[in-house]
């Protein structure tokens, strides 16, 4: 069993930057392909980044070059710094687990934290 705790969310002007952490329980994140999901209120839950067993990673387009996923595998920790913020930006960030390889759909993965806000104002 993987449990998914993330922080690091807030209120942050556009153009500011945070940086989101998820931090698992149980296995490590060497045999997981781990993910950054966000639900903006009206919208369903969206593809961010992953970062996979191997360590690739890949982005939805709206956040290449503002966002980079990494990973600390003897903290088991993912984190997810994030730069040049926008209002569109604004939602809760959800991290999302998986053992073992998975893509950007939302069924793929079957472990979650509860989520974290982040409201970027313009």
């Amino acid at each position: 069993q993987v449990q998914l705790v993330e922080s690091g969310g807030g209120l942050v002007q556009a153009g500011g930057s945070l940086r989101l952490s998820c931090a698992a329980s149980g296995p490590t994140f060497s045999s997981y392909t781990t993910a950054w999901f966000r639900q903006a209120p009206g919208k369903e839950r969206e593809f961010v980044a992953a970062i996979s067993w191997s360590g690739s990673t890949y982005y939805e387009d709206s956040v290449k070059g503002r966002f980079t996923i990494s990973r600390d595998i003897a903290k088991n920790t993912v984190y997810l710094p994030m730069s040049s913020l926008k209002p569109e930006d604004t939602a809760v960030y959800y991290c999302a687990a998986v053992r073992g390889s998975a893509g950007r759909r939302v069924g793929e993965y079957n472990y979650w934290g509860q989520g974290t806000q982040v409201t970027v104002s313009s």
